[in-house]
């Protein structure tokens, strides 16, 4: 095809200066390569000869291009016709990343760069296999996600499939999707023995997939991780050499006896309050909450209130305090505006609190008391669901994960959860920390309960619970939609059991 003529080159280079002034994050995007950003120093635009040439370099590249027109121009995208080596016609995007669509079109290259190395690492990995297919695009269908590459290989009547993670995204997150994608290759290439799942993940983050994988069934599938590095050297992990887990169990406090009994003054008024609960927590503090939302903790006889910005109470601030605990029961009442930000606010939150209270409604079996938040405590902050422990009647343990909405992790964000308390029980440091006084714990597995409304289980839920050990004894539990207004059990259901 006939390239079109080039445009005048005061006018690309105009656009191009504007674009730049104008830009708040600018980048210089050629497709196949990684984005490279543009600083007041790294890039030159000048006139050598009769050309136009741009030139953009960073500690490893040097890009030079003869720039002969402008194809495109938006405020997020300036999109140039380029004169590659041997009078090939090409394109160049200058991207502002502040902006989304421009953000979108980087992050889709990215992409695009680590599908092409990951097709690399697969090569080298099973040189004399056939790498049938492979992508980096969205399929919403089947919730396979555009952020890790995936692919699916062939030897004869033997197949894996196999997926990545980039540098940078949720290593934690890449064998959701990847037991997604083995459960759909398997129902689509009934022909052929899909033996396994490869995961490759970036050096340094695989103890999360490793701890996973150990919990999942070996007579499912064979299941290989891999990490790989700057310089792309590839190394197998034994997952049975990540079994030290970085969690802790700390001392269970019993409340002093002035906060549990004599509530001390303004305390004494403030939780006796409309809709006010009391939360013991392991650390001998106790929690003020309406509804999930804390906002006031006793300690011994000392308070402090406030939802943002914590302060000291004292006898002065009982109206505001209860003003606040008002507020809270009002706009977080069933019969609210449920547009209200108090009212959407931490719906985890809600349901712990409902859970709390209801307790026998999702498991007849369940002690009311004690029941504790989360324990072990994670190092990695918010997961997105909440955590309760309980115990039965017999002693067996209870893990216990809420999630208020539609979450495809969800059962390996539990099986997380189930791993450290299984891993103190083992260790029998529940008891020895004050945990569940003048219960004998057994040494059992413990049972693992998802709570969510009925319609907000993820449609993946089951394909990854398939995948579980059978010593992982799960029960997902359905609620009606309006939990809000009381726990009614819609459905229960073992394993990856499906609903009828």
């Amino acid at each position: 095809m006939k390239s079109a003529p080039p445009q005048d080159t005061s006018a690309i280079r105009a656009a191009f200066d504007a674009f730049l002034r104008e830009a708040r994050e600018p980048a210089l995007l050629e497709p196949g390569e990684e984005l490279l950003p543009l600083t007041g120093d790294n890039h030159t635009l000048e006139i050598r000869g009769s050309r136009l040439t741009l030139q953009a370099w960073d500690r490893t590249r040097n890009i030079t291009r003869r720039v002969t027109a402008i194809a495109a121009n938006t405020p997020a995208r300036l999109e140039l016709t380029v004169e590659r080596f041997a009078r090939r016609e090409g394109q160049l995007f200058l991207l502002d990343l502040s902006k989304r669509s421009g953000a979108e079109m980087g992050r889709r290259s990215g992409r695009l760069v680590f599908r092409e190395r990951f097709r690399l690492f697969l090569r080298r990995q099973f040189p004399e296999w056939k790498l049938a297919e492979i992508s980096a695009e969205a399929d919403l269908e089947h919730s396979l996600s555009p952020a890790f590459p995936r692919a699916f290989i062939k030897h004869g009547q033997r197949a894996w499939a196999a997926i990545a993670c980039p540098p940078g995204a949720a290593a934690g997150a890449v064998l959701s999707f990847g037991l997604i994608w083995l459960d759909y290759l398997r129902r689509r290439e009934q022909r052929v023995a899909l033996e396994g799942l490869a995961v490759y993940v970036p050096a340094g983050e695989e103890r999360t997939a490793a701890l996973r994988m150990l919990c999942l069934d070996p007579q499912s599938a064979r299941f290989e991780l891999f990490t790989y590095d700057h310089q792309d050297l590839i190394r197998a992990a034994d997952i049975r050499d990540y079994g030290n887990l970085d969690t802790r169990l700390d001392p269970c406090r019993r409340p002093a006896p002035n906060t549990t009994h004599a509530w001390p003054g303004i305390a004494n008024q403030i939780a006796n309050l409309p809709g006010v609960e009391r939360i013991p927590k392991h650390d001998g503090r106790i929690s003020l909450r309406v509804r999930g939302i804390e906002f006031a903790e006793l300690n011994g006889s000392d308070l402090i209130f406030g939802l943002a910005d914590r302060r000291a109470a004292r006898e002065h601030h009982l109206p505001e305090i209860a003003r606040l605990a008002e507020e809270l029961d009002r706009a977080r009442s069933v019969g609210a505006d449920p547009a209200s930000l108090l009212y959407r606010q931490f719906p985890e939150a809600w349901l712990e609190s409902l859970a709390r209270a209801e307790i026998e409604t999702l498991d007849a079996t369940l002690r009311t008391d004690p029941v504790y938040g989360q324990v072990p405590a994670f190092a990695a902050g918010e997961r997105g669901v909440l955590d309760l422990l309980a115990v039965d009647r017999t002693g067996r343990l209870t893990v216990i994960e809420l999630k208020a909405s539609a979450d495809l992790h969800l059962p390996l964000q539990a099986l997380d959860y189930w791993i450290r308390v299984k891993w103190h029980l083992d260790r029998q440091e529940f008891s020895a920390n004050g945990y569940f006084p003048g219960i004998e714990l057994r040494p059992d597995p413990p049972r693992l309960l998802l709570i969510s409304p009925s319609l907000d289980f993820h449609p993946s839920t089951e394909t990854i619970l398939s995948f579980f050990a059978p010593q992982i004894e799960v029960e997902r539990i359905g609620l009606a939609v309006e939990w809000r207004k009381g726990l009614h059990v819609m459905f229960r259901l073992a394993g990856a059991q499906s609903p009828q």
